[in-house]
């Protein structure tokens, strides 16, 4: 269990996160590794890059010069080490003028539009317009061979194209319904862009950021190529290439020091940028990035009712974490439960209880800030939480088969429904063409979609969410799963079609056999499809059970709470019995019993420690220390 504290908590950030991947470490030991040798260059060159000794004239790499001399006799790494730190302070300039023009303009165009976004894009329009070469080629005449001027010119030039990619992420960030309530709960728009918009754009701003250095490294060295920058003997990068091209049929050496170093940061800048931007994709989370420490925990005396070893699907002490900004937060908190094959477990609680996250742990589908930081989940006998991505895709779509609560999402609107059944199930066997069509047909006529023969032809945009659905449980049933997850398969659909989908699923299961795993917070879907339920509050199981014996009696308050609010349970014209409050966020769990602030049945007792999983019989368990005060009353 977690609970918000001012604790404060190692801090695991973007640059963590980064370094936590071989890519990462690699491209950022190099640059680091480069930008500290060039800073220090005046006390690690092994030489005066400007020290001439015609005596050693064009040598190859050797125990006095390491990288070899050139046509002067002076020693190429110290040029290189003198000369890279004019190139990495010509980065950081034009980098900082890009920053400083395009992050304010591109954020503040795409979430104010109206006059201003027109205005700033017909300017930046005319700025890309502009031969970019000629107004540097102006600016090195006017300042005499300045490479700074050129860099800060190019940066300020530069920044239209930039502009425009964070507008347009903007703009998309700013249709977010969490940018509406923001705006409705009277937050003011520079709130708004700085905690809500300008982080979405983080990852497009580090790409840029990276493109753009890599570019700048490439004009400044042509520009000193050609001996518009600083003049000779100065060291720079641009005239190290020079002088190689004038020596290279004599001394082929020379331009490999020089040129391979420009290739390499050019490539390290590129793959560091691409590295960023996956990891911080997901990081901005919405959770209030709150401070936890660790609290007591008390182990389950009771964890699920099934025996080990006889369940295709056996959860156990499962807890899951996600990285935000201040810290790691704690959102399953030791979750277990079993399921046998032919079975039908109904994950069932409020939205945020944890549901989701739970079926995506069990896919090794979470995002990428979380991970499993406790517990096991073993499926036929093998530990999912210890595969490899390669034995975790091998198993999803053979073994386990995911339906989304959106169809439209696993749909691409650009190929034909038959196309891309096709492919999911030749993805799973080796099928000729015609067999897998085939395969295709029958899987449609298995979920019952009308003429499959024509359906196969439409696009997804096409077709009704009902049929959507229906395609998404063909896919999901193309490599003829064992276990089937289904994360609030009919939440999008109208009444009808929701007992047509679930009239089709219990048919399926009957059947093929297949063991089904239903996220829901639909009491009539449990009743009408579910053999046991397991129910969830605060990321933790409360109570499970045989269905029969849930509807019976339920055997934790916050089970019965959840099913007197039920609207099937509320006579006509009665208000529905809601639940005071709210599902406490992660990292804001209340100690002892999470449900007890909003519990009628509450005591003191109830506060003291964490509430163990207790046995009522072979099949329940429920985590409540007031079960026999519950279900004693009327």
């Amino acid at each position: 269990m977690t609970t918000a504290t001012d604790v404060p908590v190692r801090r695991r950030g973007v640059l963590r996160a980064v370094l936590a991947t071989a890519r990462g470490r690699i491209t950022a030991g190099f640059l680091l590794l480069l930008f500290a040798c060039c800073l220090l260059a005046p006390v690690i060159a092994p030489a005066d890059p400007l020290h001439q000794n015609l005596q050693e004239i064009l040598r190859t790499p050797s125990g006095a010069h390491w990288l070899g001399t050139d046509s002067l006799g002076r020693d190429v790494l110290s040029r290189l080490l003198y000369g890279g730190r004019s190139s990495i302070v010509g980065i950081l300039e034009g980098v900082a003028a890009q920053l400083v023009v395009a992050v304010p303009l591109g954020v503040a165009t795409g979430y104010l539009g109206g006059r201003f976004d027109r205005f700033v894009m017909r300017l930046a329009d005319i700025v890309m317009s502009v031969p970019v070469i000629v107004i540097l080629l102006a600016i090195l005449a006017i300042f005499d061979h300045s490479i700074a001027a050129a860099m800060i010119t190019l940066g300020v030039l530069g920044a239209s194209g930039m502009m425009r990619i964070i507008r347009g992420t903007a703009m998309t960030v700013r249709q977010e319904l969490y940018v509406s309530a923001a705006e409705l709960l009277g937050l003011s728009r520079t709130q708004i862009i700085f905690r809500h918009i300008l982080p979405r754009c983080r990852g497009v701003i580090i790409v840029q950021t990276s493109l753009f250095a890599a570019l700048a490294i490439g004009i400044q060295t042509g520009l000193t190529f050609l001996g518009l920058g600083p003049p000779p003997p100065a060291a720079t990068w641009g005239g190290m290439v020079n002088e190689a091209a004038t020596t290279l049929s004599t001394q082929p050496w020379l331009l490999a020091p020089s040129g391979g170093l420009i290739a390499l940061t050019v490539l390290a800048l590129g793959v560091l940028g691409d590295t960023v931007r996956d990891v911080t994709a997901q990081n901005h989370t919405s959770s209030g990035g709150l401070r936890v420490k660790p609290a007591r925990r008390r182990p389950d005396v009771a964890q699920a009712p099934v025996p080990e070893g006889t369940a295709l699907l056996s959860v156990r002490d499962l807890s899951v974490s996600f990285l935000t900004p201040r810290g790691e937060v704690e959102v399953l908190t030791g979750v277990g439960f079993d399921l046998d094959a032919g079975q039908t477990l109904g994950l069932v609680g409020e939205s945020g209880s944890g549901k989701s996250v739970t079926a995506r742990a069990v896919l090794g589908l979470l995002e990428a800030n979380g991970a499993v930081t406790g517990g096991s989940v073993i499926f036929d006998g093998r530990d999912l939480t210890r595969a490899t991505r390669r034995q975790l895709a091998a198993l999803r779509g053979t073994r386990i088969a995911l339906i989304s609560q959106e169809p439209m999402v696993a749909l691409d609107p650009s190929f034909r429904i038959g196309s891309q059944l096709s492919e999911i199930v030749r993805s799973h066997a080796r099928l000729s063409r015609e067999a897998a069509r085939r395969r295709v047909l029958e899987l449609m006529e298995m979920v019952e979609l009308p003429d499959p023969e024509e359906m196969a032809k439409r696009y997804p945009f096409q077709i009704s969410g009902g049929m959507a659905q229906r395609v998404a449980i063909a896919a999901a049933l193309a490599g003829s799963p064992d276990l089937l997850i289904a994360d609030e398969p009919t939440t999008a659909l109208d009444v009808t079609v929701q007992a047509d989908v679930l009239a089709l699923l219990r048919r399926l299961q009957r059947e093929t056999g297949m063991a089904v795993l239903l996220v829901t917070h639909d009491w009539g879907v449990v009743a009408d499809i579910c053999t046991h339920v397991a129910v969830m509050y605060a990321g933790q199981v409360v109570e499970q059970a045989p269905v029969e014996q849930v509807f019976g009696a339920p055997a934790h308050p916050y089970t019965a709470a959840l099913m007197a609010s039920s609207p099937e349970k509320a006579p006509r014209r009665t208000p529905i019995d809601a639940i005071a409050g709210a599902v406490p966020p992660p990292g804001a769990h209340p100690d002892g019993c999470r449900f007890r602030d909003r519990c009628a049945l509450s005591a003191a007792e109830c506060a003291d420690d964490d509430i163990p999983l207790v046995r009522l019989n072979e099949e329940r368990v429920s985590r409540c220390i007031r079960t026999e005060l519950l279900q004693a009353q009327p």
